[in-house]
C-alpha cells in the first residue's frame, strides 16, 4: 500500500513539473518558466569578447579588471587649504571609527594650541564607558518596552541591536562630557579593544539573556536587577579592556620635547584644562540625505550612546551648503567629523576616492543608472565610515578635491589619509559635524524647529564603523 501511494505521489509530482514547464512566459505564479528561461538565456551571446571576459573574471578580482587605466595616475596631492595635524591613528580590527574621528578632531586642536610634538587620547578609556553605557541603554530600553509584545517592532529592534562598537558624534560628545578624557599612555589599547568582535559577541549574548530576565521580572525588581546585570558587564569589560583610570600623571612637552609641566589629573580635570569646550552644545550635525526634505531637522530614536544623553539630531541640507561650512572651518584651521560611504570607488592603494577609479559599465556591458537618492532608497548606499575632514583644494573659487585623515594606520591610503574628488564628495558624502561659529544664521535658525522623529531602524542611520 505504501509503495502504491509513493508511486502515485511521484507521478503527480512529475506531472506538476511538466505542467509548470509548459506554462507561458510571464508565469502568473511569478516564477521562471522553461520558456521564460529560454528567452532570458537567448540574450546572452557568449561571443569571443564574452568568453575572454569570462576567463578573466574566473581568476581575477572585478576591481582589478575594472580599474580605469585612463585614471591610473596619482591624483595631485596639493591642497590650497589644510588643517595642521600630526600623526595617524589606527582603530585596528574594530568598528570605532566614530570614536577615533571625534578624538582626532580634538587632538588636532590641542596639538596646535599648545604646540605639542604630538599626542593621542585614549580611545580605550572612552570605549569602556561606551560599551557600559550602551549596555545600560539596551537594558533600560527593555524595561521601558516591558509591556509591549515581544513581536513589537521596537522590542524586536532592541534585541536585534543590544550593543555595537559603531556609533556617531553624539557618542563622543556625551561620553567626554560625562567621563572626561585621558592621554593614550594613561589607558593604552588592549588586544580586545583592537579586536572587538569576540568580546562583542559575548556581551551581546549576555545582554539578550538579561533582557529576557527583565521582561519576565516584576516591575518592582527590574532596577535592582539591572544594577546586578551591569555589574557583570562591568567585570567583563574590565577583564577585556582594563578598569578605567581615575587619576594619572601627565608630562606636557613643547614642540622641541622640552618639559613644560608635569602634574596629576583626573579625566575631567584633564579635559577641562586642555579642551574645555561645551561639546554637547557647540557643534551641529549636518546631513545630506536626498530622500528627505531639505531645511528640516530630524531626530533618530534610540540613536545615542548614553541613555540620559542626546539622540542624534541633524539638519538636512543640500550638498553645496554643506561645502560652504566645511570650507570655512578648514580655512580657520579646524578639522571636522565627516562620514561617507567609503567603500564606493575606493582605490585603497593610492588612497583616492574617485567615481572614475573603476569602469564597471565597460567591463560588464551594463549601465548603472541610480542617482544618490535612489541608491539610498534601495539600500545600495549609506554612511558607513567616519573620518576627519582636514583639507580642501579650491581652484577658481570652487573645490576640486578634499582630504580626510583616516584611522586605519599610516600605511593605509595616502600616508594614512584619503583624497576624494569633489564629484565623489557629492555622491557619497553624508554627514558633517561643524562648530556653530561656521554655521550661517539661517541654518542655525532651523534648530528652532520641532524635529521630525525617525525610528531607530531607519536603514539610513546605521552606526559608522
Amino acid at each position: 500500500m505504501k509503495k502504491l501511494v509513493l508511486v502515485a505521489a511521484l507521478a503527480a509530482m512529475c506531472a506538476g513539473f511538466d505542467a509548470y514547464a509548459q506554462q507561458p512566459a510571464g508565469n502568473p505564479k511569478g516564477g521562471i518558466s522553461a520558456e521564460m528561461l529560454a528567452r532570458i538565456s537567448d540574450r546572452y551571446e557568449g561571443n569571443a569578447a564574452d568568453k575572454a571576459l569570462r576567463n578573466a573574471l574566473a581568476t581575477t578580482p572585478i576591481n582589478t579588471l575594472a580599474m580605469n587605466a585612463e585614471n591610473a595616475a596619482m591624483i595631485d596631492t596639493h591642497f590650497s587649504d589644510r588643517v595642521r595635524t600630526k600623526g595617524i591613528t589606527d582603530q585596528k580590527s574594530s568598528g570605532r571609527c566614530w570614536l577615533f574621528t571625534g578624538l582626532n578632531v580634538l587632538r588636532a586642536k590641542m596639538i596646535d594650541k599648545y604646540e605639542l610634538p604630538g599626542m593621542e587620547f585614549s580611545q580605550n578609556y572612552l570605549f569602556f564607558y561606551d560599551q557600559l553605557e550602551k549596555a545600560n541603554l539596551f537594558l533600560q530600553g527593555v524595561i521601558d518596552t516591558k509591556d509591549l509584545p515581544f513581536e513589537d517592532r521596537k522590542v524586536d529592534w532592541l534585541f536585534s541591536n543590544p550593543l555595537s562598537d559603531g556609533g556617531q558624534f553624539t557618542g563622543v560628545s556625551n561620553l567626554i562630557t560625562k567621563y572626561g578624557l585621558v592621554p593614550a599612555e594613561a589607558m593604552p589599547e588592549t588586544y580586545q579593544s583592537d579586536n572587538t568582535s569576540q568580546m562583542a559577541n559575548l556581551l551581546k549574548l549576555k545582554l539578550r539573556e538579561y533582557g529576557l530576565e527583565l521582561r519576565e521580572a516584576p516591575k518592582s525588581k527590574v532596577q535592582d536587577m539591572k544594577i546586578r546585570q551591569l555589574s557583570e558587564i562591568y567585570r567583563m569589560l574590565a577583564l577585556c579592556l582594563g578598569e578605567p583610570v581615575q587619576e594619572f600623571e601627565w608630562t606636557r612637552c613643547d614642540k622641541n620635547n622640552n618639559i613644560v609641566s608635569r602634574k596629576k589629573y583626573t579625566p575631567k580635570s584633564f579635559y577641562d584644562e586642555f579642551i574645555g569646550e561645551d561639546l554637547e552644545n557647540n557643534y551641529v550635525m549636518i546631513m545630506n540625505d536626498p530622500c528627505r526634505e531639505y531645511g528640516k531637522v530630524y531626530e533618530i530614536d534610540y540613536d545615542r550612546h548614553v541613555y540620559d544623553g542626546h539622540n542624534w539630531l541633524y539638519i538636512n541640507l543640500p550638498i553645496e551648503r554643506i561645502k560652504e561650512m566645511a570650507i570655512a572651518s578648514i580655512k580657520d584651521n579646524t578639522a571636522m567629523y565627516f562620514s561617507c560611504d567609503v567603500g564606493k570607488f575606493a582605490n585603497s592603494k593610492k588612497g583616492v576616492l574617485d567615481i572614475n577609479n573603476f569602469d564597471y559599465e565597460s567591463l560588464m556591458g551594463v549601465a548603472f543608472g541610480m542617482d544618490k537618492k535612489e541608491r539610498v532608497q534601495t539600500h545600495a548606499s549609506g554612511s558607513s565610515h567616519a573620518m576627519t575632514l582636514i583639507a580642501v583644494d579650491i581652484v577658481e573659487g570652487k573645490p576640486v578635491k578634499w582630504m580626510v585623515e583616516n584611522s586605519w594606520g599610516p600605511a593605509s591610503g595616502y600616508q594614512g589619509n584619503y583624497i576624494m574628488t569633489d564629484e565623489w564628495f557629492n555622491e557619497y558624502m553624508f554627514r558633517l559635524v561643524v562648530e556653530k561659529k561656521y554655521v550661517p544664521a539661517d541654518v542655525l535658525k532651523m534648530l528652532d524647529q520641532k524635529p521630525v522623529q525617525l525610528p531607530a531602524w531607519d536603514p539610513m542611520f546605521a552606526p559608522e564603523e
